[in-house]
């Protein structure tokens, strides 16, 4: 036991330069859906389908992208998640890679460079 009592909910943040233009990419790209908004202090969240995750981003002048976590989203098909990303300009970091003949991982970012990655488990025989 860890002594800490979560709620269920997680919210990874990150920094953007322009919060409509990333607005509109999250929901028409990821599919995500606004939550909440503080326009005064340049924020939202947005929901993911995941149950209790969610994805906080802030406007800032020069957004610090490189380094530190990267969000995975586990998906049913990586070829169509990709080819749906791709068709909102989304950029991709390579090819989607085959790791250990375990799993199938893209890399992707938004239009601020933030990384994300898609990942597909691949069905052992």
């Amino acid at each position: 036991m860890s002594g800490i009592e979560y709620d269920g909910r997680a919210v990874c943040a990150l920094d953007v330069v322009d919060l409509e233009r990333s607005l509109r990419w999250y929901q028409q790209a990821l599919g995500f859906e606004v939550v909440h908004r503080l326009d005064t202090w340049g924020w939202a969240e947005l929901s993911t389908p995941l149950p209790g995750i969610s994805i906080g981003i802030g406007q800032v002048e020069d957004p610090k992208t490189d380094g530190g976590v990267v969000v995975t989203f586990g998906v049913r098909d990586i070829d169509k998640a990709r080819e749906h990303l791709e068709s909102h300009g989304t950029r991709f970091d390579g090819e989607t890679r085959l790791v250990a003949d375990e799993v199938r991982l893209a890399t992707f970012y938004d239009p601020d460079g933030n990384t994300f990655m898609l990942s597909e488990r691949v069905a052992q025989a």
